[in-house]
C-alpha cells in the first residue's frame, strides 16, 4: 500500500487558499459594519440631530416673538403717555417715528407680512395636531440648508402665508427629521396652523393626491392642479395651503400632495 505524499507546495497553495477565505471574510464583515453604521446614522443619527435642532429653532422663534411683543407692548404704554402730553401730532402731517409700518401682503387683503424671507431663512412654524408636529419653516427648498436640517422648506416664487394664492412647502418623509413621516394619515377637515410673527393661520385641509410625479408643477400653482392626474386641485382662486413629500416611503420617486384651504387668520396683538 502506497502512502500519499503531501508536497510542501500543495501545503503552501492550502495556506494561501486560508488566508485568502480568511481575508475575504474580513472584509465582508467589514463591509457589512460599515453598511449597518451607515444606516444607523441616515435612520437615526441625523433624525435625532434634526429634530433637536429644528425643535431649538421653534423655541428660538417662540423667544424671539415674545421678546418682540413685549416691546411693543413697552412701546404702547410710552406712546400713550406722549399722546397724553405735548401731542404725538409735530403738525407736519407725517405719522410719527415710532409708529409702526402697516403690513400687507402685495395683494391688497393686508392678511401677511410684505417683507420677503431670506434664503434659508426660518420666519415660521408649522403645527399640525393631528401629527403632534412642530416644525420651522425655512425660505427654500434646499437640502443642506433647509430640509436637511429637519425643516419645512417653502417653495420660493409661492406665496407666503394667508396671502391671495399657494402657500406651497415640503419636508422629508424619512430622515433627517423626517417631519412629513406620517403626512399620508391626514384627513379631510384636519387642522395646520402656520404662526408667524404676525399672526396665526389656520388651514383646514381640503384635497389628498397620494401620488404623483416629482415634476408635477401644477400642485404649487396658484390655483393648484395637477398636470398628471387633472381630477385632483382646484378651479378658482383662492388661499391655499400646500403639504408635499415623497412616497412611498424611503424612495423619492413619487410625491404626496396635501391642499388645504384658509378657514381663519389670527393677528397677534
Amino acid at each position: 500500500m502506497r502512502i500519499p505524499l503531501v508536497q510542501h507546495s500543495t501545503r503552501r497553495r492550502r495556506a494561501r487558499y486560508r488566508r485568502v477565505l480568511w481575508s475575504g471574510a474580513e472584509l465582508l464583515v467589514t463591509a457589512g459594519v460599515l453598511v449597518l453604521l451607515l444606516v444607523v446614522h441616515q435612520l437615526w443619527w441625523t433624525n435625532r440631530e434634526a429634530k433637536d435642532g429644528a425643535e431649538r429653532r421653534v423655541e428660538a422663534l417662540e423667544r424671539e416673538w415674545g421678546a418682540a411683543d413685549d416691546s411693543d407692548a413697552t412701546d404702547d404704554v410710552i406712546d400713550d403717555a406722549d399722546d397724553s402730553g405735548s401731542g404725538a401730532d409735530d403738525g407736519s402731517g407725517r405719522a410719527p417715528a415710532h409708529a409702526p409700518a402697516q403690513s400687507g401682503d402685495g395683494a391688497g387683503n393686508g392678511s401677511s407680512s410684505a417683507v420677503t424671507p431670506r434664503s434659508s431663512q426660518a420666519y415660521a412654524v408649522l403645527r399640525i395636531p393631528r401629527l403632534d408636529l412642530r416644525v420651522p419653516v425655512a425660505e427654500g427648498t434646499s437640502k443642506q440648508h433647509v430640509l436637511n436640517k429637519g425643516y419645512v422648506g417653502h417653495y420660493t416664487g409661492t406665496q407666503q402665508p394667508g396671502q391671495n394664492g399657494n402657500f406651497a412647502v415640503a419636508g422629508h418623509r424619512n430622515t433627517h427629521g423626517e417631519p412629513f413621516r406620517y403626512l399620508n394619515h391626514l384627513k379631510k377637515g384636519d387642522k395646520v396652523q402656520v404662526e408667524t410673527r404676525n399672526a396665526t393661520y389656520t388651514y383646514t385641509v381640503d384635497k389628498i393626491l397620494p401620488q404623483t410625479s416629482p415634476r408635477d408643477s401644477g400642485v404649487i400653482r396658484p390655483v393648484p392642479r395637477s398636470l398628471t392626474k387633472p381630477a385632483y386641485g382646484y378651479d378658482a382662486p383662492g388661499r391655499y395651503l400646500t403639504l408635499t413629500t415623497c412616497t412611498p416611503e424611503y424612495t423619492s420617486r413619487y410625491r404626496l400632495v396635501v391642499w388645504g384651504e384658509l378657514t381663519s387668520t389670527k393677528p397677534k396683538s
